[in-house]
């Protein structure tokens, strides 16, 4: 399944680069979100680079679940795709 890069996880003042907010396409409730905490993601760069991470919990009442990366993610990937794997790591 893809998913979008919705925004950096951030508080007023500070952004964490290797946490993500995503969205997915007919996700739209919180309890459907909740079936995809524990499933893997990976975002590919321009140069065909693989970064992996995990869906670790949801974000807010509309669908939306956190990512945490092993590394930064760079800014030019807001708004762009990547997997969801559909197993279990």
């Amino acid at each position: 399944m893809k998913a979008t890069i919705i925004n950096f996880r951030r508080s007023r003042h500070h952004q964490k680069m290797n946490q993500l907010i995503l969205s997915m396409p007919q996700i739209d409730s919180i309890e459907k979100a909740k079936e995809f905490v524990g499933k893997d993601v990976t975002f590919k760069t321009q140069t065909e680079k693989e970064i992996k991470g995990k869906i670790r919990a949801t974000h807010g009442n509309s669908g939306c679940v956190r990512a945490l990366f092993e590394r930064g993610i760079p800014g030019q990937a807001l708004g762009q795709k990547l997997e969801v794997s559909n197993g279990n790591a």
